[in-house]
């Protein structure tokens, strides 16, 4: 656990000075908005997108998959993927509006104290589960329906 809780720029800070970020692995920058979000790019994930956010009970990141109307059998889907919620380690599906679309979403969510270690696994997690979703579970859905 971290002594302190994280902010956005506590987070980024800390970030850019673990060997994940010098190795290339993936890069943090803040982006600024009503509250700060961490934007960090997996470029060992095809340069993936995670949205990191942090409040003052949770860490959450999130990467979006694909737009839900691009989906065949929507509503199959969506049962499919709350049945299978629990074979995704450390992830959680969702939906989420960007303008005026909705996109499938993964996410997790860690204290506001946990280790910089932990954080770093979470954010490698989501992203090998979000290819996998992207590819594995979206196309045998589609193949199945």
């Amino acid at each position: 656990m971290a002594d302190i809780a994280w902010t956005v720029r506590t987070l980024k800070a800390a970030l850019d000075g673990c060997e994940a970020v010098r190795a290339g692995e993936f890069s943090a920058r803040i982006v600024e908005g009503a509250e700060p979000v961490l934007l960090v790019t997996m470029h060992q994930h095809g340069d993936l997108e995670a949205f990191v956010t942090v409040s003052e009970e949770q860490i959450a990141a999130s990467v979006l998959l694909w737009p839900c109307d691009e989906q065949p059998d929507r509503e199959r889907f969506n049962e499919f993927l709350l049945k299978a919620q629990k074979l995704v380690p450390l992830s959680n599906f969702g939906i989420a509006t960007v303008g005026e679309r909705d996109f499938y979403e993964l996410f997790g969510e860690l204290a506001t104290t946990t280790s910089l270690d932990t954080i770093v696994i979470e954010l490698r997690t989501l992203a090998e589960n979000a290819m996998e979703a992207a590819t594995d579970l979206r196309d045998a859905f589609a193949s199945d329906a």
